[in-house]
């Protein structure tokens, strides 16, 4: 799943706005900055909730009791969302349409399933059988007059999503298995393999325009931004690789991180570019300045983050490796807590044309609609930083003695 750019309505971006010092321009900035936090810093603190440990404590609990509250306001009201879909075939990745209910999924057996889905019924409606081996990515165009698919069988098609018609094929687009892609305009895409080779293909042309082998891993994630002048990439090997898209050459690769980073998102009117790992943290990037991250929020668990979306400028949902699907504000940091789950590892999210829904497919074979509009909410979004994890509305669970579990 590829989010070039989160589908936001006002009402989230009027909370951002609420929750944001116009005066913190960067992460590294606040309070929050877990690692560039230094060590005077932490004396203080400590001393500081030595002296007022029994007035923190109070305040604590009357900061839990009113986001209880807020939480259970919001359970109050109509929550319907979309039935789930029981596959058959594990779906690798997910993509929304961008005007329209419908949302296609790549199964690990090379079919592209495509879904109409409302609050009364989620139906299949078409299913293209389009590769040999298993669907790695899928893409809407812009328009949505298309849809991309990559694959293990190293191919790529683009097929007409109303008639299910081929319109185009590119046979062995790379030597090894397709990992990713990504939309860059209507006659752009971008591609990447299990061998760190990233492509740029002009649907115009019958084979890709540039080439390049920067990174010694998989391409996790590909993405740019409206100006479309760098595409960046991800890789298992721990790098983040910007490409000049219109010189078509390489713009500069980051200093290796310690673990594989799984996937990217843009933040702050695609100022920041926020990067996930497979060892639970985030990575925050200067837009265009990609050399070493200048900041880092590493969570309790260390388990992988597979994916990672924008539902608003602030805001990122995650997936994990847990099946948790976790939301944070980012600037400052504030764990929201969780949207959703699935029973085994969540592998691709995606939020839908008007902001309504987010969904979610993992290895347990479960596609998984959660509403969000709870998050226009302000209440929802005063909450402690060291307050701990908290189950959110779309996640459908009750048992308040459950909202503050601690963090696996």
């Amino acid at each position: 799943m590829h989010v070039m750019n989160g589908h936001t309505g006002t009402p989230l971006e009027e909370v951002d706005e609420m929750n944001t010092n116009s005066d913190t321009d960067d992460f590294d900035d606040t309070a929050s900055s877990v690692s560039s936090t230094n060590s005077d810093d932490g004396e203080s603190s400590a001393v500081q909730a030595d002296n007022d440990e029994d007035e923190g404590a109070g305040a604590q609990e009357d900061e839990e009791d009113s986001v209880i509250t807020a939480i259970m306001r919001a359970r109050d009201k109509p929550n319907e969302k979309p039935p789930d879909v029981i596959s058959e075939d594990y779906l690798v990745d997910i993509s929304f349409h961008p005007s329209s209910d419908i949302i296609a999924g790549a199964s690990v057996t090379g079919d592209a399933l495509v879904y109409k889905y409302s609050v009364e019924s989620t139906d299949l409606v078409a299913t293209h059988e389009l590769h040999t081996k298993a669907c790695r990515a899928i893409e809407f165009s812009q328009s949505g007059d298309l849809l991309f698919t990559t694959s293990a069988d190293k191919s790529i098609m683009v097929t007409d999503s109303a008639t299910g018609k081929l319109r185009q094929f590119y046979d062995d687009a790379h030597e090894d298995p397709v990992y990713t892609l990504a939309v860059i305009d209507e006659r752009l895409i971008a591609t990447g393999d299990e061998n760190g080779v990233v492509r740029l293909w002009d649907l115009r042309e019958k084979s890709h325009v540039y080439s390049s082998k920067k990174m010694e891993d998989y391409v996790s994630k590909i993405l740019t931004n409206e100006e479309a002048r760098y595409l960046v990439c991800c890789s298992g090997e721990g790098t983040v690789t910007s490409f000049d898209i219109a010189g078509k050459c390489v713009h500069i690769q980051s200093e290796l991180y310690e673990a594989e980073l799984t996937s990217a998102a843009l933040f702050r009117k695609e100022t920041k570019l926020v990067v996930s790992s497979a060892r639970g943290s985030l990575l925050f990037y200067k837009w265009g300045e990609f050399g070493l991250h200048t900041d880092e929020l590493p969570w309790a668990t260390k388990r992988a983050i597979n994916c990672l979306i924008p539902i608003s400028e602030n805001i990122a949902v995650t997936g994990w490796e847990d099946g948790q699907i976790r939301a944070t504000y980012l600037f400052p940091n504030k764990q929201l807590g969780v949207v959703g789950r699935h029973d085994l590892s969540v592998e691709s999210l995606d939020i839908s044309h008007d902001g309504a829904y987010i969904a979610s497919s993992s290895v347990d074979q479960r596609l998984r609609f959660w509403p969000i509009a709870f998050f226009e909410d302000p209440d929802l979004l005063q909450v402690d930083k060291t307050s701990r994890q908290r189950h959110l509305p779309s996640s459908n669970v009750i048992d308040r003695s459950e909202f503050f579990a601690d963090l696996a």
